[in-house]
């Protein structure tokens, strides 16, 4: 039932224990299951640090620093996320880029992850998403 709402680009929440005020958005669904995961699956790239609050009096170089945002990269259980009502197209940044295969992989999808949540952060958009949970 929860395959079939969950689409790609579509913004969830994780609800895994430590991980439940982490936001997320799909960037790869799978359905099927394989040997090393017997059940539906997904990677999904998301916000770990969230940009601070900045203020006026602030030099530009602490503003730089503060509004960093930190991301991570997890292959997660379909059963574990929660979709919500916001999607995200990170279509033409993210399509086909990202592989989790091995760790020199992994970062260097996690660099091009940052930069494309850096810069939709810095435009202005998707501003939900760059809102810590507060729960």
């Amino acid at each position: 039932m929860l395959r079939s709402l969950v689409g790609s680009e579509m913004c969830i929440r994780d609800r895994y224990q430590r991980r439940v005020r982490e936001k997320c958005v799909i960037v790869q669904n799978t359905d099927m299951k394989n040997k090393e995961r017997p059940y539906g699956h997904a990677l999904v790239a998301g916000v770990k640090k969230y940009p601070k609050k900045v203020v006026r009096g602030m030099s530009k170089r602490s503003i730089a620093r503060r509004s960093q945002v930190g991301v991570f990269l997890r292959v997660v259980n379909q059963k574990h996320f929660l979709p919500t009502r916001y999607n995200m197209d990170l279509s033409k940044e993210l399509r086909g880029k990202i592989n989790v295969s091995d760790a020199s992989k992994k970062a260097e999808s996690k660099k091009l992850c940052r930069k494309a949540f850096q810069a939709r952060y810095n435009a202005g958009t998707n501003r939900w998403f760059f809102n810590r949970l507060r729960f």
